[in-house]
């Protein structure tokens, strides 16, 4: 005779499905680090790339690429510049008026160069971020260059009373600027006093390349914000008088900022204890990666102390490895 086998009961069934939404939580967050993990190596992978770019720049120039053009803000960056080292010739051989300004030429945003500054470059984009291209298709990127350990003006800033030098970097960016962009016609170019951008050769980061940072991580600007929009000369880099994924405000003066605390803080007003400037931020958690100038790659934590933040984004700074 046979008997009929016995169905679960209710309970039975809570209580499978409570295991299983148990081992389901303790699994997510297993699968979530393993993502971030990689999201995290690919990302230092995209700085290794970079930075080798930045390297094989400098052995054909004799110098680093400038930051921006010799004019300011809107006729090259150091973006534009490594593009051919970084597989991308085809594009930078389009882009046109890099070091120029609005006497000879078009910015980026020009009817030739939006042809390339549309363009994602996949390289610079970190997984971990949500890619925006915040103004007319043109993209934001995540990877910014050292402009030194003050503002992008590099001068000296005041905090908390104390007066902070700026000791050189491996980029250059406002240097002395009193706020503008550049000239923007014939006449003013003529009558322009200072020099954007200069390039910088590896010989004057003299507290050793494997002591100061060449690049980091930008969050890319959500909505309309410039954040990592790095075609610009706002947008192209980062200092170390804001720590790594500051609570402080980014300034971005000439840009647009978008309030949503969502997104990183951000103010288009500069001041004189806060000029033009950004911290490094990223999506990865409690910290960023970034290049040094050797072509090695480290994380960089949040709590990383202020002395220490402050002296690896210095050049010229005197500080020995010790001091470190």
């Amino acid at each position: 005779m046979r008997h009929s086998r016995p169905a679960f009961t209710l309970v039975e069934l809570l209580v499978v499905i409570a295991i299983i939404g148990v081992l389901v939580a303790l699994l997510l967050p297993a699968v979530q680090a393993a993502r971030e993990a990689s999201r995290r190596s690919s990302c230092s992978n995209n700085l290794k790339q970079l930075s080798l770019a930045m390297l094989n720049y400098e052995s054909t120039f004799q110098t680093l690429p400038g930051g921006m053009g010799r004019w300011g803000c809107c006729w090259g960056t150091w973006q534009v510049r490594v593009l051919p080292y970084l597989e991308q010739g085809s594009l930078a051989n389009i882009y046109v008026n890099s070091d120029g300004n609005d006497a000879t030429g078009q910015r980026y945003n020009g009817a030739t160069n939006i042809n390339v500054t549309t363009k994602r470059i996949k390289s610079l984009t970190c997984p971990s971020d949500f890619p925006n291209a915040p103004l007319s298709n043109i993209t934001n990127h995540n990877y910014g260059v050292n402009y030194g350990n003050t503002s992008f003006l590099q001068t000296p800033l005041v905090s908390a009373g104390i007066t902070i030098q700026f000791w050189g970097a491996p980029f250059n960016a406002y240097t002395g600027s009193a706020g503008d962009d550049g000239p923007v016609n014939a006449g003013e170019v003529a009558a322009f006093p200072r020099i954007y951008g200069r390039p910088v050769r590896l010989a004057e980061i003299t507290d050793g390349t494997s002591n100061t940072v060449l690049a980091a991580e930008l969050i890319q600007g959500q909505a309309n914000s410039l954040q990592g929009f790095s075609w610009w000369g706002g947008g192209t880099g980062f200092v170390t008088f804001l720590a790594p994924n500051s609570s402080s405000q980014d300034v971005l003066v000439g840009g647009i900022c978008n309030a949503d605390k969502r997104y990183p803080p951000c103010t288009t007003t500069g001041t004189t204890s806060s000029p033009r400037m950004a911290a490094t931020r990223s999506r990865h958690p409690n910290g960023v990666m970034a290049a040094f100038c050797d072509g090695h790659i480290g994380f960089i934590p949040n709590n990383i102390s202020f002395v220490t933040w402050n002296a690896i984004g210095t050049s010229q700074g005197g500080e020995g490895t010790n001091d470190l």
